[in-house]
C-alpha cells in the first residue's frame, strides 16, 4: 500500500474518512489508536468532529508503519516511540523512501 506523500497533502485538515481512506483502515482504528497513543490527537471542531493536520498524519504514517508493516504490538509501539521518537520516525521516513524506489525499479524492469 502507498502511503499519501507529505507533499500530496494539501488540505489543512482532513476529515477521519479522509484519513481511513489514505490508510485503507476503518474509522474505529484511527479512533482505537488515538486513545492508545499519546501522539495522535487531531483536533475537534465544535460538533466533535476531528480534523487532521497533515503532521497528524505523518504521525499515523509512523504508528502504521510500526504496528502494520513491522509487526509490534501496540505496547512495543508505544514503548518504541516513548524510548526514541525522533529514531523511530527517522526510520519510518526511511522505509516509505526505499519503497518508493522500489516501486521506481520494478516499474523499470517492468518496462525492459
Amino acid at each position: 500500500m502507498q502511503l499519501p506523500k507529505t507533499s500530496e497533502l494539501t488540505k489543512r485538515y482532513y476529515s477521519i474518512g479522509e484519513v481511513a481512506v489514505m490508510f485503507e483502515v476503518n474509522t474505529s482504528l484511527l479512533r482505537f489508536w488515538e486513545k492508545e497513543f499519546t501522539q495522535l490527537q487531531p483536533r475537534k471542531n465544535q460538533r466533535g468532529k476531528r480534523m487532521y493536520t497533515p503532521k497528524d498524519i505523518e504521525m499515523f504514517k509512523v504508528v502504521y508503519h510500526l504496528v502494520k508493516e513491522r509487526g509490534f504490538t501496540i505496547d512495543g509501539a508505544r514503548r518504541k516511540l516513548r524510548e526514541n521518537k525522533d529514531e523511530t520516525i527517522n526510520e519510518s521516513v526511511i522505509s516509505e523512501k526505499l519503497n518508493l524506489i522500489k516501486e521506481e525499479l520494478l516499474k523499470i524492469k517492468n518496462n525492459l
